[in-house]
């Protein structure tokens, strides 16, 4: 793991929801997980199917319970150029046992999408939450 993953992890290490959050809402602490997958591989678009695969490929068998998929555009700034770049994106929120093993799951879907489509990153944003189903 490297060294911002291990960081991570120690942050992350006491970020549950405190049960007390959840009493009297039906809920459970959960880690909340929003993923930023940018759609453009140079010059051309991540098409559907190649998305649905990687959906069924990385996402699913990390987390079998259920995901959301939402459809969206975004900009970012290059990490090495510096240029703004605007593009369609997919975010993908998940709700998730706070826990080594999901922040691992989530370590690797994003490495997963950074090879599989040679993207400089996949922005991710983790939060505790108190979530009910």
């Amino acid at each position: 793991m490297r060294a911002a993953g291990v960081l991570l992890l120690a942050l992350l290490a006491g970020c549950a929801a405190p049960a007390s959050r959840c009493a009297g809402l039906a809920g459970t602490p959960m880690l909340a997980a929003t993923l930023y997958f940018g759609r453009s591989a140079g010059s051309a678009t991540i098409d559907e199917a190649a998305w649905r695969n990687f959906l069924a490929d990385a996402v699913t068998p990390r987390f079998p319970a259920g995901f959301t998929v939402l459809d969206g555009y975004g900009q970012w700034r290059g990490q090495a150029s510096g240029r703004i770049t605007s593009e369609p994106s997919t975010v993908v929120i998940v709700l998730a046992e706070p826990g080594a093993a999901s922040l691992a799951a989530l370590a690797a879907i994003r490495a997963d999408y950074q090879r599989r489509f040679a993207q400089e990153s996949v922005g991710l944003a983790l939060a505790d939450s108190c979530a009910s189903f």
